[in-house]
């Protein structure tokens, strides 16, 4: 989701240094990043895709990885899940540093989680440890122990969940809607009765933080939940399917409306 995380994260790992020396690609990924931030995919994606060819310009493979990873993120977001997977395969993870890798994992377990894949999404989690995650950016490592949250608590292993749960607390803000979307899904993955709840303290920090693909996201999934009335699951899913038009993204106001 394009939270105050991935905010974070897009400017620790595409914009950091980059900036700085003024590069093409980094100014043109910082770019990308206000504008995803505001719900401008278009404009956004268009700004990556610019990034990607002046990081090919500037022969700078880690730039390349960082762009790649970052349009493979907003693919899984837009329900383009081929297109996400045709992004990370051409990344060459022996070039990116830490930080980067630590992000690739994560991009990697959203994608799997996005289709599903949940087992396969917990391998990849499995693959890192806390000692190897320690010396990474305090945001890249809240994002990745949040999608490996999601992802045990998919597969019904609650005791890893709320473990991963805890880490990102650590690492992030508890009072932030990433925290409050992370323990959402991992209440509605994992059959518990307060998801609707939970997904309404999210919706609430959504709203309040002007993040409208958030906002969007979680009417979806409460609109899904079996708790909820018909007549106000219809409404929860006007209302998602209106927002994502007006960002400009039609596979998720087409989900709404199915």
């Amino acid at each position: 989701m394009v939270t105050r995380r991935l905010k974070q994260i897009l400017v620790a790992m595409l914009a950091a240094g980059a900036v700085a020396s003024a590069s093409e690609s980094g100014i043109l990924s910082y770019r990308a990043q206000r504008s995803f931030d505001s719900g401008k995919f278009a404009k956004g994606y268009g700004q990556l895709e610019r990034a990607l060819l002046a990081s090919r310009k500037e022969a700078d493979l880690l730039s390349e990885g960082r762009v790649l990873i970052a349009m493979a993120q907003i693919r899984t977001m837009s329900l383009d899940y081929n297109f996400a997977d045709s992004l990370l395969s051409v990344v060459r993870e022996n070039v990116l540093d830490k930080n980067t890798r630590i992000q690739l994992a994560k991009t990697k377990v959203a994608l799997l989680s996005a289709r599903n894949k949940y087992s396969a999404a917990v391998k990849v989690c499995d693959s890192f440890d806390d000692k190897s995650l320690k010396s990474a950016d305090e945001n890249v490592q809240a994002a990745f122990y949040g999608g490996c949250a999601i992802a045990y608590a998919a597969n019904r292993d609650m005791k890893r969940a709320n473990e991963s749960l805890k880490m990102a607390g650590k690492r992030s803000d508890k009072k932030s809607g990433f925290y409050a979307f992370t323990a959402a899904r991992m209440a509605d993955l994992s059959g518990n009765g307060d998801a609707d709840s939970l997904y309404r303290v999210a919706e609430e920090k959504a709203i309040k933080a002007n993040k409208p693909y958030n906002t969007a996201t979680i009417l979806y999934y409460r609109s899904q939940l079996k708790t909820t009335p018909k007549k106000e699951a219809e409404d929860l899913k006007l209302r998602c399917k209106n927002a994502f038009e007006l960002m400009g993204l039609p596979n998720n106001a087409k989900r709404c409306g199915e």
